[in-house]
């Protein structure tokens, strides 16, 4: 009887060791990886994290080793944790570092604001001056805008909102000054002292500040070239005192009407 040859067996490693070395091989790779790495970011390891756990989904299971000093346990990584474990020891604070940026750049911005504003100031103050129109107008400015303050007096009568003749040709100058340096918003302001109205057109001084904003701002536009949808007018009556209204000086400065030329940096 003729004996029946015997198989070889297939040569070389399993099919599955081939998978197994490779899993091994990449699992390895991961680790040196974390552990060589001196800083952690924390939005990047999460994509890390992200990555590992749709390809291999090996990372929710397993004990709870974060907070032991364990970082394996039972074969299964922790590391869905491990942002959070950074974050509780103090280690990694991301979002004070993002409110220490932030404050820095607001910081930053606040300086070149009021750097333009300032020397917007100063050119704008070199024309009043050019004009001698500086008794009749005040110059200020803050990190938004540039403000112009004409005193009350010069501009109306006592509870009128008709604009006096001899106010117009500091309103001529007033508005080359802002053809000329007003690249941003413009907002007119009426404001009147607090003494109560009687006998008069108007009566409160919320409707008098607000009839003599629109007054200056008609004016303006009647002599100028500028965009009305650019400029704003508003009366703020009596509620933005600059001083004391017990006296007839303060009460004088507080009848007045204030045109602020936002800078381009502003929120305006």
């Amino acid at each position: 009887m003729a004996k029946k040859k015997q198989e070889e067996a297939p040569k070389g490693s399993p099919a599955w060791m081939a998978t197994f070395s490779d899993l091994m091989n990449l699992l390895l790779c991961f680790f040196v990886l974390l552990f060589s790495m001196s800083s952690i970011d924390a939005a990047k390891f999460e994509q890390v994290v992200a990555s590992f756990n749709e390809t291999f989904s090996v990372f929710s299971g397993g004990a709870t080793a974060i907070g032991d000093g364990i970082l394996i346990s039972n074969g299964v990584s922790q590391l869905n944790e491990l942002d959070e474990y950074i974050n509780s020891t103090g280690k990694m604070d991301e979002g004070q570092i993002v409110d220490e940026d932030v404050a820095a750049v607001k910081e930053k911005m606040e300086e070149a604001q009021l750097e333009e504003s300032e020397t917007l100031a100063e050119q704008i103050q070199e024309a009043v001056d050019d004009k001698e129109m500086g008794s009749e107008i005040d110059i200020e400015f803050t990190s938004q805008y540039v403000q112009l303050t004409l005193k009350g007096a010069l501009l109306f009568d006592s509870g009128s909102t008709l604009l006096k003749e001899e106010a117009k040709p500091v309103l001529d100058q007033v508005g080359l000054v802002l053809e000329r340096y007003a690249a941003g918003t413009i907002e007119i302001e009426g404001h009147t002292d607090n003494v109560p109205m009687s006998g008069a057109k108007y009566s409160n001084n919320d409707e008098l500040s607000s009839g003599r904003a629109l007054s200056v701002f008609d004016y303006l536009l009647s002599v100028t070239d500028l965009d009305p949808a650019n400029i704003k007018h508003a009366g703020r009556g009596e509620y933005v005192p600059i001083a004391d209204n017990s006296t007839p000086e303060g009460r004088t400065r507080n009848r007045r009407v204030e045109i602020k030329i936002y800078n381009s940096l502003s929120s305006y």
